[in-house]
């Protein structure tokens, strides 16, 4: 340990006050800012890295960092905070914890972590803030959005009739291939034709309208 005092001329005497008689400098630190802050904001989260000055080796792996940010236009007071879940001088927000379409700013700091007995220190000063969006995430294009409607619509209509032709079939063999003269064909032969023809119209119309 170490002890300060305070040692001054006072009315032309020499005198020393002891302030701390026993002053460990590991229990008192204050590292600097974090500083290089960086971000890059994706449809699906938001990565931020910095970089640290002035910080022993042996203490980067003890650090914790608390991430503030907050809507561009906001005051600090309403920031949401986040802690990194390692040393590591970087954080990722979810593109759930962001709105689409505003700006945001953030800033960061660091200290000792609390878990480490040997060192003990405050918070550092907030460092140099960083802006950032949430990416939009990109619609599909009016071709692909057509062709998909067209594939789901075309599926179920295929099955309908491959349903309706095979029941045909096996009600077909109660009736003659051909009416006779005079006769009035099956209503269950005639259903398939009316079935494809309507199938037909349907495509024919989302074409036109495309």
């Amino acid at each position: 340990g170490y002890r300060v005092s305070l040692q001054g001329n006072f009315f032309g005497r020499n005198h020393i006050y002891i302030t701390f008689p026993e002053y460990n400098p590991r229990k008192h630190i204050k590292l600097d800012p974090p500083l290089n802050l960086q971000s890059n904001a994706t449809a699906s989260k938001c990565q931020i890295w910095w970089s640290l000055r002035n910080v022993p080796w042996y203490l980067t792996e003890i650090l914790q960092y608390e991430l503030q940010y907050k809507e561009y236009s906001m005051s600090w007071e309403i920031a949401s905070n986040k802690t990194p879940p390692s040393s590591l001088p970087q954080i990722e927000i979810e593109a759930t914890e962001l709105r689409s379409g505003i700006a945001y700013i953030a800033r960061v700091r660091c200290k000792v972590s609390e878990n480490e007995n040997s060192y003990h220190s405050q918070w550092s000063e907030w460092s140099h803030t960083t802006v950032f969006q949430r990416a939009d995430v990109p619609k599909l294009s009016e071709k692909i959005l057509y062709t998909r409607t067209m594939q789901l619509l075309f599926i179920p209509l295929s099955f309908g009739t491959l349903l309706y032709l095979f029941w045909n079939c096996k009600l077909s063999s109660r009736y003659h291939c051909f009416p006779t003269l005079g006769q009035k064909a099956s209503p269950a032969l005639t259903f398939p034709h009316q079935l494809l023809s309507f199938c037909h119209s349907i495509v024919c119309t989302m074409g036109i309208s495309r």
